[in-house]
């Protein structure tokens, strides 16, 4: 078996009590034998400054380089306002500069979202996927991971506890370590 891969989970809600945080719970949980998950939380990272591209604060740099280490990338994101959350975008944006030192290039990416409602997230990672494109990163087209009802699927202690829920981000793991290898070949 080839080298375990090193994935980087991020959750684009600083949310304590976050379904899209219980998500990259249950993908470590989940994560194939192949697969070594690490979460990184985004509390912390201040608004872009493009003043800073040359002097980033700490946490933009352990970021960046949390992101230069992976194989690939897991996000798990809600959706706020028909997109991205704003807290994900700083991120991929401060993790994007200066220009010439774009950690996201040439990384493969999976997306899960999850929400109370019924469209469960399906409009960020629609806007992600085009965020991809100018970022040249690579997304898993399959399976699509857009929990709906979360509140349902999730206990009281941030649990997934749905097992087709649970199933899906297993299966959205082996597709990302499938398609990492293939784009390393």
């Amino acid at each position: 078996m080839d080298k375990k891969l090193k994935v980087l989970g991020v959750a684009g809600s600083l949310r304590k009590g976050s379904y899209n945080k219980a998500l990259l719970r249950a993908a470590l949980e989940e994560s194939p034998e192949d697969v070594e998950l690490e979460v990184f939380d985004l509390e912390g990272i201040p608004p872009y400054n493009q003043d800073l591209d040359n002097d980033m604060p700490a946490k933009v740099k352990e970021f960046k380089s949390k992101i230069k280490a992976a194989d690939a990338i897991l996000i798990a994101t809600p959706e706020y306002n028909y997109s991205v959350p704003g807290v994900l975008k700083n991120a991929i944006d401060w993790a994007s500069r200066p220009p010439g030192d774009n950690s996201w290039d040439d990384k493969p990416v999976a997306i899960m979202s999850a929400s109370i409602g019924m469209l469960a997230g399906a409009r960020a990672q629609y806007h992600l996927r085009q965020t991809f494109v100018y970022i040249n990163m690579h997304p898993v087209n399959r399976p699509e991971i857009m929990v709906p009802f979360a509140a349902d699927k999730v206990d009281a202690n941030g649990r997934v506890t749905d097992e087709k829920t649970r199933r899906k981000i297993k299966e959205l793991l082996e597709s990302l370590a499938s398609w990492t290898r293939r784009l390393k070949r």
